[in-house]
Parts: C-alpha cells; structure tokens; sequence
C-alpha cells in the first residue's frame, strides 16, 4: 500500500478583473507543484484543449498574423506562456483544494481535503461560471465550496468536465476538446 503524503497547494490563483471563467481542478500533480503551475505533467491535454477551445482561428486552426502569414495562438510549455494564454482568453485557474493527504497524484486517494476560499476572486472578477475539471474535483467543489458560498451569497453555475489527465486514458483529445468547447461556449453564450 502506498503512503500518504500531506500536501500543501504551494501557489496562487491565476486570474485578473477580466476572468470570465474559473476552471478549478482538485489538487496539483506533484510535476504541477515542482513547476509551481497548473497542470504541467508533460501528458496532462489541458493546454492542448485549451489551446484547441480558444483559438483564434478559422476552422482549419490557423490564423493570419500581422506578417500575413498563420500562426496559431498557442498556450507554449512554460508557467508564464500559460499565464498570458488563461489571461489572453480570460479563464481563471485554480484548484478546489488548499491542502490534503494524498499519494502520488491519485484524485481517488485524496484525504483530509482543506478548500481553497474561492471568495475573492468571485467578488472582484466578473467570473459568469465555474468548471471543475475531473470527478474529484466537482465532488469535493460540491461538498466543502458549494455552501460556503451559498452561505456568502454568491450563486455561480459550476459544471463539471472531464479530467484530461492521462489517467482518463477512455477520452481521446477530439473527444475533450469538443466537450470543453461545448460546455465553455454555452456558458459564455448565455451572456448574450
């Protein structure tokens, strides 16, 4: 039986007065707590979906930079290239949990879950909803966020999505990426 390890989260939120979105996941990989950012394991497809979701192209993925050339908008593989990229698109990250016990990176294992206070952030960004990224995360958002928000009197719809963690080994990328896209455009749709 593997051990327990307590861990801390050991970063902030990143978000800014224009985040419109907040994609909570539960608890960073320790590749995520090394990098002090979110999902940083090499084969984690958050970034990859996100990139595919916020495009700034057509439908063949490019677009025309100034040089009338294509590029396309790319989320890149340093913290601060991911940090511009959630701000450029304005969705805001974080996690559900401030601290737990846990092993290794397994969701299932975790214990002793202590939430983040996702309060300031619902107060000052114009945040319209919530997505939690894996079953863990909606499940813990549900039982230790949801009522102390609820409690705060701040009502914002969450919808949970699928981890894209390689250990969600049954949904493919294009299988990811169209249920993020459809989720977030929903979600920013209902603003019009």
């Amino acid at each position: 039986m593997s051990e327990y390890t307590h861990v801390e989260h050991g970063f902030g939120p990143v978000w800014d007065a224009e985040s419109r979105l907040l994609i909570l996941g539960s608890m960073p990989s320790p590749k995520s707590r090394e990098a002090a950012f979110y999902y940083m394991h090499p084969r984690n497809r958050f970034w990859p979906v996100m990139e595919a979701v916020f495009a700034d192209a057509g439908a063949d993925g490019t677009a025309q930079d100034a040089a009338g050339g294509t590029s396309r908008d790319t989320a890149g593989d340093t913290p601060e290239s991911r940090r511009a990229f959630a701000l450029r698109h304005h969705f805001a990250l974080w996690d559900v949990i401030a601290s737990c016990d846990i092993t290794g990176a397994s969701d299932s294992s975790i214990r002793n879950a202590v939430p983040n206070d996702l309060t300031p952030i619902l107060r000052t960004a114009p945040i319209v909803h919530i997505f939690t990224t894996g079953a863990k995360s909606a499940q813990l958002y549900r039982k230790l966020i949801e009522p102390r928000l609820a409690e705060a009197g701040i009502a914002v719809p969450m919808t949970p999505l699928p981890s894209t963690s390689p250990a969600n080994a049954s949904m493919r990328l294009d299988d990811l990426v169209a249920v993020y896209r459809r989720a977030m455009c929903a979600a920013l749709s209902d603003l019009s």
